[in-house]
């Protein structure tokens, strides 16, 4: 095979399949680059999307909710937020088991257009001032629409990355995911920092947040035709070449891989928790415990973020080269001795580079589960149902641990007890890391 990385034309042979023998040394073809950076764009455009409604929480609390109490609003539009993650489970289902029938590529198209559409919906939707009640529930379904879209886009991602890469590049390949994670986040604290300079407190408030929103949905439009370009993975059109393309997709993973299922949220659960404490949330919550302003908060993100980018890839190679097992194990172990100086050694007047150095290793941490997560799961099912395999039980994984974990940080902070969050997250990580001492290790495994 021609391993030169250049194009003629933009034609190269197709990849290696991903479940042939593990090829040491070769590099990845143009095929396998392209497909890493359509997967990884469109990610990071969803998640732009998605985080974003975190980022400005605090604001659609005044244009989404009536004037009054300022914590019962933020909580009103958190519990929006926790209500887009009801969503997620059934996206993971239905989009997964439309991507194991009909293509990975299909099913990344359709998540990307539903999310881009969502967002445009918010960034245009008109205030609680302007048509009162309406405007609490177009944020609801849009948000619900979001949730769907969301869900399936981890599962579809991750198969089409780890089936498009080489064997012995796979956590790698599969690092790119949450990389795409991890910059759709940072997109979104740059919108927020950005406009947050630019402007007034009050033309932020006013309109600011919704130029993030509508910039967003035209990214993810640019991504579509992007996505559409690439081609299908080898791995499922040798499966639909032979008629391996599953009816029910969804009750084959409940009746044939329940174990997989199960071992599927307990690693996740940790890293899932962990993201939207450590990264999405933790600006706001910043603002609220150390009076910070959010501009500086947001700027810390950047920094922390932009560190976890650098390390993501490195960290997947290391997968690839010692195993996913010890990557996991090292990031609970690390994850449950931080969680109390996470938040505990926040105090009023803090410095922004205080900050920065506390997120920062935060995310260091959290670069462990990120670059590992998208393989281990991805090779706990065989291809015919692999998107519904990661998507499902993700989703709900991500749900049950990420959704509601902005919601429950918020009232215990309110009611006085936020000093004990702490606890929740190591409880949780000691969970996770009885999973990973005990699950299989899968390097070097074909893909099944």
């Amino acid at each position: 095979m021609n391993n030169d990385n250049s194009a003629i034309g933009g034609f190269m042979p197709d990849p290696i399949p991903a479940t042939g023998p593990v090829t040491e040394g070769r590099k990845l073809t143009y095929t396998e680059k392209k497909a890493i950076v359509a997967a990884t764009l469109g990610t990071i455009v969803e998640y732009t999307d998605w985080v974003i409604y975190a980022t400005f929480s605090s604001i659609l609390a005044k244009q989404f909710f009536p004037a009054g109490n300022s914590l019962t609003a933020l909580l009103s539009v958190l519990a929006v937020f926790a209500v887009g993650f009801l969503m997620r489970p059934i996206g993971g289902a239905v989009l997964g088991a439309f991507a194991d029938r009909y293509g990975r590529k299909k099913g990344l198209t359709l998540s990307i257009l539903l999310m881009s559409v969502a967002s445009f919906v918010i960034g245009v939707c008109p205030n609680y001032e302007s048509i009162g009640i309406a405007a609490p529930i177009i944020l609801v379904l849009a948000r619900l629409v979001q949730g769907f879209s969301a869900g399936g886009e981890f599962g579809s991602a991750s198969a089409f990355l780890i089936e498009s890469a080489p064997a012995h590049r796979r956590a790698f390949a599969g690092s790119w995911q949450w990389f795409a994670i991890n910059a759709g986040t940072l997109v979104s604290f740059l919108l927020g920092f950005v406009l947050a300079s630019v402007g007034s407190d009050t033309a932020l408030t006013d309109w600011g947040w919704r130029v993030a929103f509508i910039i967003a949905a035209f990214l993810g439009l640019l991504t579509l035709w992007i996505r559409l370009s690439v081609r299908e993975t080898e791995v499922f059109k040798a499966r639909l070449a032979k008629g391996q393309v599953p009816k029910k997709p969804i009750r084959e993973i409940f009746t044939t891989h329940r174990k997989d299922v199960c071992r599927v949220i307990g690693i996740a659960m940790a890293g899932n928790l962990l993201n939207y404490v450590w990264m999405v949330s933790y600006p706001s919550q910043v603002h609220l415990v150390t009076g910070m302003p959010i501009r500086e908060t947001l700027l810390s993100g950047v920094i922390a973020v932009g560190v976890s980018l650098v390390l993501m890839p490195l960290v997947g190679m290391l997968a690839d080269r010692v195993g996913r097992r010890p990557v996991l194990i090292a990031f609970a172990a690390a994850s449950m001795l931080w969680a109390w100086p996470s938040f505990g050694l926040l105090y009023q007047g803090i410095s922004l580079a205080e900050v920065a150095v506390l997120q920062t290793i935060s995310l260091v941490i959290m670069s462990g589960f990120g670059a590992a997560c998208a393989v281990t799961i991805a090779e706990q099912f065989p291809a015919e149902v692999r998107v519904t395999g990661i998507s499902l039980p993700y989703a709900l994984s991500v749900t049950l641990f990420g959704g509601t974990s902005p919601y429950i940080m918020t009232a215990m902070s309110g009611w006085g007890y936020g000093h004990l969050f702490w606890i929740y997250l190591v409880a949780v990580s000691f969970v996770s890391l009885v999973v990973y001492l005990r699950m299989p290790e899968t390097k070097g495994q074909p893909l099944r």
